[in-house]
């Protein structure tokens, strides 16, 4: 039997590609990124469509142009129209996976997964504590045999900091930019090296405070050039740090099975507490800015299950549209 095919679908927003891929990479999947750009009016109907005429299937340059994949997975509200296109022109032979709420019910893929905290569920929904991550116990495992000279260069304990910004929910104000860099100016003082990361929406100021941080190491801050060090950062850490902006990124930081600080800036979202809220008597989470922990517990990854659940479900899929044997 021939391996199948694969298209990610998103809008190329970095949190719902990197999940994707996670589980792609899980299930084994050599996968094609197909982006989708609707322009508005017809961005502003998503998550229910229709796509945008200009990248219909049939058009030129389109991102979901035939020949179909055996498996699309998508994530997004701009990819939910695309992949129910995607299944109705491939007359159901394309396997389509959603990953989170798509907000249309459960009839928008053939498989959808959610965050045990969304309200959605049905026959076709599983429902996981946590979200699919590149951070497999064999890849953190590799990492720590291997670390990086700089990384090995630090001493003990070791902080990764993965640090968000501003968000549709969050808002890092001067006294959060503060409270944080103090909280991290603590743990250095008590001998803590860290291991820094910020994103594309880290406010100026706050990046500006890290790296004032960095000056006064040894610490390590990742600068966006080069390899993308958090892999290593996770698995070479004695505890993490991680902002509340971000569900992935404390999703990511839960695989390492290593304490895991997390900073609350202004604002919030009732799912992130409900996420949270199920995380209470792990002795996963801690508050930050607080007591450094170097405690540990068992290592919390979706990414297998989910995975699993697809391959099942594929393999039902392909089994059902065979066609019959002649004869």
């Amino acid at each position: 039997m021939t391996a199948p095919s694969a298209w990610i679908v998103t809008d190329g927003k970095a949190g719902d590609e990197m999940q994707c891929i996670a589980v792609a990479e899980a299930l084994g999947l050599a996968f094609e990124l197909r982006r989708v750009a609707p322009r508005a009016p017809w961005s502003w109907a998503m998550p229910r469509g229709p796509v945008d005429p200009r990248e219909a299937p049939d058009r030129p340059q389109s991102p979901i142009a035939p020949p179909f994949p055996d498996i699309a997975i998508a994530s997004g509200r701009r990819a939910v129209a695309y992949l129910k296109r995607i299944r109705r022109d491939s007359h159901g032979q394309t396997f389509t996976v959603f990953l989170k709420d798509p907000r249309t019910g459960v009839k928008a893929a053939d498989f959808i997964w959610v965050q045990a905290h969304d309200a959605l569920r049905g026959d076709n929904v599983l429902a996981t504590p946590g979200g699919p991550h590149r951070h497999s116990a064999e890849r953190l495992a590799d990492a720590r045999e291997n670390p990086w000279p700089q990384i090995a260069a630090l001493g003990h304990p070791r902080v990764a900091v993965l640090v968000g910004g501003d968000s549709r929910n969050h808002h890092y104000r001067p006294e959060d930019i503060a409270r944080f860099a103090d909280g991290l100016r603590h743990f250095a003082a008590e001998g803590a090296h860290l291991m820094m990361t910020t994103s594309r929406r880290t406010p100026q100021a706050l990046s500006e405070a890290l790296r004032e941080i960095a000056a006064h190491g040894p610490h390590l801050l990742w600068d966006g050039t080069g390899e993308n060090p958090l892999l290593q950062y996770l698995a070479n850490a004695d505890a993490v740090v991680v902002t509340a902006d971000s569900a992935n990124m404390v999703g990511e930081a839960l695989a390492t099975g290593r304490a895991v600080h997390v900073f609350h800036p202004h604002g919030g979202h009732r799912k992130f507490d409900a996420f949270m809220a199920g995380l209470v008597g792990t002795n996963a989470v801690h508050p930050f800015p607080g007591p450094l922990k170097v405690t540990t517990y068992d290592p919390v990854d979706s990414t297998p299950e989910i995975a699993e659940a697809i391959r099942r479900r594929f393999e039902a899929h392909r089994t059902a549209r065979a066609p019959a044997p002649r004869g």
